[in-house]
């Protein structure tokens, strides 16, 4: 008689560790790792180097970082990996530490004064429509940047039915329903850049891109600056070029700091967002009205496909009661708009 000895079969695994609990752990460890730099790019993002405006570069772009979670989950749940899913913890917390608020709708309803801040485009195809635009907004006070010569005497035109009051100083102006005084240009030291972008020795004001003045509303005087920093360029040689609008957002913290009325307003294209560490010293005296009191991002450019917040309204010693974006007037930025109060 013969004895057959039976086998038991073994299924075949694909390996010692494949489907088991260990083996989910050890899975995709490039995914782990890149999940971990994603998290730690994001919360010492002040720690990157600016060499070459590399850090200025990751700081404008710092909320759409977030867009990587999905990606690198979805290759995390295909390849099984516990490990890469447990890493993105690390980018999911930073990124909704830093920008969640900005998702809630904080606006609050009534406002003793409105104002606007609008990088209008020295090649805006239609001046006077974008000063109807701007004077159907409501606005009380209203900034603009980017004035041409040539433009200039249209915003006056189609400024000046709604708003008796206005100063331009330089490429930057301001219109307002109430009574200005202390009008002054403000020198934010606007240097030579690489594409000889200077301000001659013997042309004071037609190259000023800030000023100061004081409004008087029915609450007390209130101190306004307009300001428009250097332009940024991603330049071949240098990377991403910020030198003329650091070195001017160094001068414009100076002056504000210097500044002694209580109550202060800054409107202006500032060519950065709040997160870069350039506008440090400005952050440190006034308090973004988009961040207290908007409902979003708030993003002002590009006006197509706008994608990062660079035009700003800051406050200090007033309340945002609520801040909003407008919509396009035919620049290359779409106006910023708030609602403040005593």
């Amino acid at each position: 008689m013969t004895t057959a000895t039976a086998e038991t079969e073994q299924p075949e695994t694909g390996g010692p560790h494949r489907g088991t609990w260990p083996g989910i752990w050890q899975r995709g460890p490039v995914l782990t790792t890149l999940a971990l730099l994603l998290g730690l790019l994001m919360l010492l993002h002040a720690w990157i180097t600016d060499r070459a405006g590399l850090g200025s570069l990751v700081e404008s772009f710092l909320p759409w970082f977030g867009l990587f979670v999905p990606v690198l989950l979805a290759g995390a749940l295909w390849r099984r990996s516990a490990s890469a899913v447990a890493a993105l913890l690390l980018p999911v917390v930073v990124w909704l530490n830093q920008f969640s608020g900005l998702l809630i709708d904080k606006s609050q309803p009534g406002s003793d004064l409105t104002v606007v801040s609008h990088n209008v485009g020295d090649g805006n195809p239609d001046p006077l429509g974008t000063a109807r635009d701007l004077a159907a907004s409501g606005a009380d006070v209203l900034a603009l940047e980017e004035i041409t010569p040539q433009a200039k005497p249209l915003y006056e035109k189609g400024l000046a039915k709604a708003y008796p009051h206005h100063t331009v100083q330089g490429t930057v102006g301001l219109w307002s329903r109430l009574p200005l005084s202390d009008i002054r240009p403000v020198d934010i030291q606007q240097d030579a850049g690489p594409l000889g972008d200077a301000k001659p020795a013997d042309v004071k004001l037609a190259y000023n891109r800030a000023l100061r003045t004081t409004v008087a509303t029915d609450q007390g005087p209130l101190t306004v600056y307009v300001a428009h920093l250097g332009s940024v360029r991603v330049m071949p040689r240098t990377g991403f070029w910020t030198d003329s609008r650091d070195r001017n957002a160094t001068a414009l913290a100076e002056a504000l700091a210097a500044e002694r009325s209580e109550r202060v307003v800054l409107l202006g294209d500032l060519n950065g967002t709040m997160d870069d560490g350039a506008f440090d010293g400005i952050a440190a005296q006034l308090r973004s009205a988009q961040e207290e009191a908007g409902d979003g991002f708030g993003f002002s450019w590009p006006a197509r496909f706008p994608v990062a917040r660079i035009d700003q309204i800051l406050v200090r010693g007033v309340e945002p009661r609520s801040s909003w974006v407008l919509p396009s007037t035919g620049s290359d930025h779409l106006p910023v708009a708030a609602g403040i109060s005593w």
